[in-house]
């Protein structure tokens, strides 16, 4: 046994409190060498004399990567206070005892020594990290405004093109969209089935993208004023779907009133210290085009990646922190948000996320955020500062497996299990789930424009745990290629739509809807994976409720036979026949067993 492989760490995603009297414990150990792991635990006072370590617990072994198991239990004490350790045996015999101290040899000699143990001293309830539970039940629908739908012509920008008149749109193009043509579409996202809202920036800014704030206080004019956002909100919570804006906390745009007047005052400017102003002069940009200033370097400030019309904000600064809290919970109180969007998260200070957190949850306790990062989060999702993150890093392994078939399917399973694994459950519950987003090409295009290939790692995203979303157009085939191509103008000639696609979305809305308990909560067991033939069988379980899904990336047709004839809940591209299924290339089927 390898013993340097065995982990774990109290108070983490090894080891947190689930719901009030569910205490969840992981443990890591090399994959394929251990056969079996049992749980050691008890009240830390109890230990000498109700003597609990004598009881071995068994753990299941609940998911695997390429190069770990992962084994886990559920129990609780009802004193609150836990002392536990690991019995593990490995596949050659040895058996040993793994605590806070380290591995030993499984004996009496350890077992009755308290220091032996991992502790969690006491399991306070206002330490839990709680997750809002109507995410879980919500399909979001990301909204570009300036692309969606024109509904008023007389706010449109100087220069502003027919709609959707330029086959590729280029950085600075304007369209004219609005909050006026999101309040006429509301109902077409009721049919749609979607119960979320996220919208990009809606602050008045510059560009069309509006990442380059000006006035977080205002809606830009482009798009109506906060009288006509106050009404999308009301409109859309009359129809049971949320709202979610998107922040921009870390920079500020170059136009903004606290960047000009360092502009003009530079040194004394009582705004210096709201940014990262490595040496003065500071120089103005005015002058560059759109593209130029998308990358520019050696600056004398810091800026969000080199991009100089868009300069960092210190968010250690009181000031600075006292004007975007400010900001946070206006918007929540005033227009009754249900959520933001936090873009470049990872970029801003533990510090001020965790004042962020605090201000949010206590204007309003369900509140969400969400997190903009691609990469592992674990420091931002402890329950002091996100709910979740817009998890690429999940989705984009599914995409290396569907789309871009850059890696096997156990491949993907290991990359998916990796990721489930650095969060607590209630964390992956959720994750923001996409394949396709204002930054990224849309799905249509990385699928060579194979309708079948997206519905199929739609459906596949659409069975994880997470909240999943679909970006305005993805539900009628629109495709493009990376920014600025992917932020077309939405297709509304319903001539010119994908009616198929549409069908198949709102389908696979429902199934996800119908059964959103078992994909929220169940368990997921890759049980048929099949790097040859690139079929991939799992199972997602929860209770007595059991889904079979089976994707089939081959080129053969995956035919099975069952014991009885199978009741679809969501399928393409597969037949049943009595209890034969057979599934096509680029086919799937889902099943309640």
């Amino acid at each position: 046994m390898e013993t340097a492989a065995i982990y774990h760490r109290p108070d983490s995603e090894y080891a947190y409190l689930y719901k009030p009297e569910q205490f969840h414990i992981r443990l890591r150990t090399k994959k394929g060498d251990v056969k079996k792991v049992s749980l050691i635990s008890g009240d830390p006072y109890s230990h000498g004399t109700e003597k609990w370590y004598e009881e071995d617990k068994p753990m299941k072994l609940i998911l695997s990567t390429d190069v770990h198991d992962y084994w886990m239990m559920e129990t609780y004490v009802k004193t609150k206070r836990i002392a536990y350790c690991f019995h593990v045996e490995g596949t050659d015999g040895i058996e040993v005892l793994y605590g806070d101290r380290g591995v030993f040899p499984f004996t009496d000699h350890y077992l009755e020594d308290a220091n032996t143990f991992f502790r969690m001293p006491y399991l306070h309830e206002v330490d839990r990290v709680k997750t809002p539970e109507w995410v879980k039940e919500t399909v979001w629908y990301q909204i570009f405004p300036e692309r969606f739908a024109n509904g008023d012509t007389t706010n449109d920008p100087e220069g502003t093109l027919p709609w959707g008149s330029k086959k590729n749109p280029g950085r600075d193009d304007f369209y004219g969209g609005d909050l006026q043509g999101v309040i006429d579409h509301l109902d077409y996202l009721v049919d749609l089935g979607v119960n979320g809202i996220y919208f990009c920036p809606l602050f008045k800014a510059k560009s069309n993208h509006k990442y380059d704030t000006i006035d977080y206080y205002e809606i830009d004019p482009d798009f109506g004023d906060k009288e006509l956002f106050k009404k999308v909100v009301q409109e859309a919570h009359k129809r049971g779907i949320r709202v979610m804006l998107d922040a921009v906390f870390n920079h500020l745009g170059m136009d903004s009133m606290q960047w000009q007047d360092v502009l003009e005052h530079q040194e004394h400017s009582r705004y210096k210290d709201w940014f990262h102003i490595n040496q003065f002069p500071v120089e103005s940009l005015a002058d560059l085009s759109v593209e130029e200033l998308e990358n520019v370097s050696e600056l004398s400030y810091d800026t969000f990646a080199f991009t100089g019309h868009m300069p960092k904000l210190n968010t250690s600064n009181p000031e600075v922190q006292d004007f975007l809290l400010d900001v946070t919970t206006y918007w929540i109180k005033e227009f009754d948000i249900d959520a933001w969007r936090l873009d470049v998260a990872n970029e801003v200070d533990h510090h001020f996320w965790k004042k962020f957190h605090q201000a949010s949850v206590d204007v309003k306790e369900d509140f969400y955020i969400l997190g903009e990062i691609w990469h592992s989060s674990q420091s931002w999702l402890q329950g002091d500062e996100f709910h979740a993150v817009m998890n690429y890093a999940y989705t984009q392994t599914i995409e290396n497996f569907f789309m871009k078939k850059d890696i096997t399917a156990s491949k993907m399973v290991a990359g998916l299990n990796e990721q489930l694994m650095l969060y607590r459950n209630q964390t992956n519950e959720v994750m923001f789930n996409m394949l396709d987003s204002h930054d990224t090409a849309r799905l249509l295009t990385i699928s060579k424009n194979n309708q079948e290939l997206a519905k199929s790692g739609l459906a596949f995203m659409f069975a994880q745990h997470g909240s999943p979303c679909i970006y305005y157009g993805t539900e009628i085939g629109m495709d493009g290629f990376n920014d600025p191509d992917c932020r077309k103008c939405m297709i509304w000639n319903e001539e010119e739509q994908d009616s198929d696609m549409l069908a198949f979305t709102k389908e696979m809305i429902a199934f996800r809807k119908n059964n959103q308990e078992l994909l929220s909560y169940g368990a997921i067991e890759w049980f048929d994976i099949r790097d040859d033939e690139k079929v991939v069988g799992m199972k997602r379980t929860n209770g007595d409720e059991e889904l079979i899904c089976y994707f089939n990336q081959g080129e053969q047709d995956l035919e099975l036979t069952l014991e009885r004839t199978p009741e679809t809940l969501l399928r393409n591209l597969a037949f049943v026949d009595n209890k034969l299924l057979s599934v096509k290339k680029n086919g799937f089927v889902i099943y309640r067993a």
